[in-house]
């Protein structure tokens, strides 16, 4: 049974004000301590797991590093949650991902380059149903809007096999 704490910061991420102000603080404070603990810290990991996804960008091909909140799985990878706090559209690093799927992200202070697939069908059902088991928050999120949330799924990728 989680502590207290964490039931009421489960409550209060499925706001409406929380979808509405977070977007906008949370990003850029993760993004500044990150980079003054040179990768040591990420803030809003103290409320989940979080990687610093670095993926170039759909349109332009430049790096872009987005802090996430993910879900570590058993064997090495992790699930990304496109939710955008509840918002209408899909973020943005969804669609580098789409685009780019050979990213890097920053995994407890280690750099780990990655490939990202976008779960479908049955993979993907599975995939929500515990992204939902560990964040009950994000059925909220899936509530307020009626875009499909994409989940992806990160693995491991050795450096000479990126393509």
């Amino acid at each position: 049974m989680p502590g207290y704490g964490v039931r009421l910061v489960r409550k209060v991420s499925s706001t409406r004000a929380f979808a509405r102000v977070a977007p906008h603080v949370i990003p850029a404070f993760d993004r500044a301590v990150h980079r003054i603990t040179r990768g040591r810290v990420l803030p809003s990991a103290l409320m989940l797991p979080g990687v610093i996804l670095t993926a170039r960008g759909a349109r332009t091909g430049q790096p872009r590093r987005t802090p996430l909140a993910c879900m570590p799985e058993e064997g090495g990878g992790w699930i990304l949650v496109g939710s955008n706090f509840g918002r209408p559209g899909h973020p943005a690093w969804t669609a580098n991902l789409l685009r780019h799927p050979d990213a890097e992200i920053s995994w407890r202070g280690r750099d780990i380059a990655v490939r990202a697939r976008l779960l479908e069908g049955a993979e993907r059902e599975s995939a929500w149903s515990a992204v939902l088991a560990f964040w009950p928050p994000y059925a909220g999120y899936q509530a307020r809007v009626e875009r499909r949330i994409r989940l992806f799924r990160l693995e491991p990728v050795p450096r000479d096999e990126r393509g």
